[in-house]
């Protein structure tokens, strides 16, 4: 895939929490309308780079390109605007437990709008439609399942018709039907609104069946980059490990056995 004009670049991104690298020279780009999938086990650094790829978390060194416009250099009005046209569906849903599902996907239509109530709830309507839940908008996040809430957050996400959109672990703690619910929900929505689609996930399943490219990260690093093929081809024994499912304490600790077994 050629990424002659990507919509969003990372060029050399490092960040670290004490004495801790999270990310160590992150390079990145991103093509418009791809979809990319951000892949890695917990405590690979992936979260970190969604934070920093969406401007909630400066990097110690290192540019995040949006659109032209450096993120972290940007004045109030630009930031405003490049945030307007992205959309991020958080990994619990970050659904406001005292407002209504409509209210919740009401909010960035009322912040940030001039659009008149009826307007607004008319959007509310058919975002729930586009999502599956017709009738919801009455009822409190705490009323509904996790997989509907996941919903209801790509709901709020889209709302303001965004031309890229975040996805933070949609898959985490559902079960493998809802699970591929929502992995045809994020295709269905890729299609409807042509947005460029960065998924952060470390389930294998959810990653091959929604992405275009994978990059694959561990300790901060970019191990492989490519289309699922590409990746799954990799020789990289990080990776190899990774995508057989086998982490890397549980591979340290055979080793370990089989010495102890072996006398050797």
């Amino acid at each position: 895939m050629s990424l002659a004009q990507p919509i969003i670049e990372a060029r050399g991104l490092h960040k670290s929490f004490g004495d801790k690298i999270v990310l160590d020279g992150i390079d990145l780009e991103i093509e418009t309308g791809e979809t990319l999938i951000i892949l890695g086990a917990s405590g690979s650094g992936k979260s970190t780079l969604l934070r920093c790829l969406i401007g909630l978390e400066e990097p110690d060194e290192g540019q995040v390109i949006v659109a032209g416009t450096d993120l972290f250099r940007a004045k109030r009005q630009e930031l405003a605007r490049l945030r307007q046209s992205m959309g991020v569906a958080f990994q619990a849903g970050a659904l406001f437990t005292s407002m209504t599902v409509g209210e919740n996907i009401d909010l960035p239509l009322e912040e940030l709008t001039d659009l008149p109530k009826s307007t607004r709830q008319l959007i509310v309507r058919i975002k729930l439609a586009l999502v599956g839940l017709e009738g919801t908008a009455d009822l409190y996040p705490s009323e509904l399942s996790g997989g509907m809430r996941k919903r209801v957050a790509f709901a709020r996400a889209m709302a303001l018709d965004p031309h890229i959109l975040f996805a933070d672990e949609p898959s985490a703690g559902l079960d493998p039907i809802t699970s591929a619910g929502l992995d045809q929900l994020l295709i269905r929505l890729r299609e409807v609104f042509d947005v460029t689609l960065i998924v952060v996930t470390h389930e294998l399943e959810s990653a091959f069946a929604v992405g275009e490219r994978i990059a694959l990260i561990d300790r901060g690093r970019i191990l492989a980059i490519g289309t699922p093929d590409e990746v799954k081809a990799s020789t990289n024994d990080v990776v190899r490990r990774f995508l057989d499912r086998e982490t890397e304490i549980a591979a340290e600790h055979g080793e370990r056995y089989r010495q102890w077994i072996t006398g050797q």
